[in-house]
């Protein structure tokens, strides 16, 4: 979880009346966090907003969206690069399952930030630069897991996929 992901929760709390954060294992990602330590991170972060449900999940997005009576899916854009990718996912998940997709903007601030560049800062150098784009329980986390692996933070990177 990042700002980025902070700020476009935010943006999307003034809009709807209830909001769930889903969070589910990517299939083409190497995660540093387990599914149960993302939970735990998002929960204490978003803990204090009464209308946000944190929630789990496997398989489609579009599937769980639909099976919890969702009317649409937020999805942050970062660029025109994440514009593309979204375009076309929104109108599958339109056609296939009947669900709308709201885009929301993240701030300008954010709108460098990405997993795969957050994982290449952490794995090269000192994880404090990272104050800027992650809050401080998820760097927090990030230099214990760093601790952990002997000083480095394991993943690969996929070419091609939105982070």
């Amino acid at each position: 979880m990042t700002n980025g992901h902070l700020d476009v929760i935010h943006r999307a709390e003034r809009l709807f009346d209830q909001l769930v954060v889903a969070i589910a294992k990517n299939p083409s990602k190497e995660e540093l966090f387990s599914l149960d330590e993302r939970t735990a991170m998002i929960q204490q972060l978003v803990g204090d907003h009464a209308i946000i449900d944190v929630q789990t999940y496997q398989g489609l997005t579009v599937d769980y969206a639909r099976n919890v009576g969702a009317t649409a899916i937020v999805r942050g854009l970062r660029n025109v690069t994440d514009l593309n990718y979204e375009f076309q996912l929104a109108l599958t998940n339109r056609a296939i399952a009947d669900i709308e997709t709201v885009f929301i903007m993240t701030g300008e601030t954010f709108a460098f930030t990405s997993s795969t560049l957050i994982k290449q800062i952490a794995s090269g150098g000192d994880i404090e630069r990272l104050h800027l784009l992650l809050p401080p329980l998820v760097l927090d986390a990030l230099a214990r897991k760093k601790q952990q692996n002997q000083g480095t933070i394991p993943w690969q990177h996929t070419d091609g996929l939105k982070d």
